[in-house]
């Protein structure tokens, strides 16, 4: 199995309740191209920083966690200011530069996944809906929109971008809360159908303390969440799980993904988001972890 991960990368200012502050490497797709490497997958992020203090801070963090790495250099790196609460959830600010250079797509390319800001922040977002476009049926595509209000305007605008890249893509993933934003008022059973309609085989909503769950064309299935020792942020707990996901079904035919096997992944996947959950910043676990 071969991933290709495109979309941002930038550095996560944290300003913790006790007011301490630290910058850690962020950006979903970045978060996830580290879940991957770690859990073992070969995986190339194809991204855009500078060749800055917080770019060599990137580039050190994806080398130590054994991604690849295919960078289109930026005047600076995107920085996000994140401000935790006192139950370690995390509200963002943002200062993004999100471009794209040609993205060479491997030749035994098996999976591509799309996320974030850089689905919907141009100049860089119709280079990935070209990429995605280039590569439709020749590789499974999974897309996170992990809702970034601050950047993403309002919430009908970014509802019709999210939804042609849910028309690309083979597994869909995102949270209650991008449910919530995106399409307000909608169950999530709802949701989740009418998204499977446009072209997706599996669409997945984690729920925090709730779990997760997922819905294929005949098929809808639904797991805990995983208890373990107190959390201490939500950093890259999304991402993570979207890592834990695509490392499960990556050897699966999505689009005949039977019940037990899409059981077993949301069980994976929540294991991992939980291990990141217990540690501070997008710090997903190394595959001996699990």
């Amino acid at each position: 199995m071969t991933v290709l991960v495109v979309g941002e990368s930038l550095v996560d200012v944290v300003t913790s309740p006790d007011g301490s502050v630290v910058e850690r490497p962020g950006g979903s797709p970045l978060n996830v191209a580290v879940g991957l490497g770690r859990l073992g997958l070969p995986v190339r992020l194809v991204t855009a920083f500078a060749d800055d203090a917080h770019g060599l801070l990137l580039r050190q963090h994806l080398a130590a966690s054994r991604v690849e790495l295919d960078r289109h250099p930026l005047p600076a790196t995107s920085v996000a200011q994140a401000r935790l609460d006192a139950d370690g959830a995390a509200t963002y600010a943002f200062a993004l530069r999100w471009e794209l250079g040609e993205v060479v797509v491997p030749a035994q390319l098996t999976w591509l996944h799309v996320g974030s800001l850089g689905v919907t922040q141009e100049p860089g977002a119709t280079a990935v809906a070209e990429l995605v476009d280039r590569v439709h049926g020749r590789a499974v595509v999974s897309y996170d929109p992990n809702c970034r209000p601050a950047l993403m305007g309002d919430p009908a605008t970014a509802r019709q971008q999210v939804e042609e890249q849910v028309r690309r893509s083979d597994v869909v993933k995102l949270s209650s809360e991008d449910a919530g934003w995106l399409c307000p008022g909608e169950p999530l059973d709802a949701l989740a159908r009418r998204w499977l309609a446009l072209g997706p085989a599996v669409v997945v909503v984690t729920e925090g303390a709730q779990g997760a769950q997922a819905w294929t064309a005949s098929d809808h299935v639904r797991v805990d969440a995983v208890p373990g020792r107190p959390v201490l942020d939500t950093v890259g707990a999304g991402d993570a799980f979207t890592a834990g996901l695509v490392w499960c079904l990556g050897a699966r035919d999505v689009r005949r993904v039977r019940r037990d096997e899409l059981l077993r992944a949301l069980g994976a996947a929540s294991r991992v988001a939980r291990l990141t959950c217990e540690r501070p910043g997008a710090d997903p676990p190394w595959r001996h972890e699990l």
